[in-house]
């Protein structure tokens, strides 16, 4: 975004990054306006997200087994 910014071409940029035009708008739309760091604290949300989200399904996994055991048992 910078480099469009900055007056080089949207059409030569994706094509040097191999992304379409639309996901590069999309990116601008999403991303324009925020700093490095705020950059920075997005991405490190988005992987604590990623982590918690995998932890919550192996617990409901672990659940579900427990709970087919203890209805075999009984």
């Amino acid at each position: 975004m910078r480099q469009a910014e900055a007056g080089k071409k949207v059409g030569e940029l994706c094509r040097e990054m191999g992304v379409s035009s639309q996901a590069f708008y999309s990116w601008k739309r999403r991303y324009a306006g925020l700093g490095l760091s705020e950059l920075r604290e997005l991405r490190q949300l988005r992987e604590e997200n990623g982590k918690l989200k995998t932890l919550v399904a192996d617990l409901s996994l672990d659940k579900q087994i427990l709970q087919e055991v203890l209805s075999k048992k009984a």
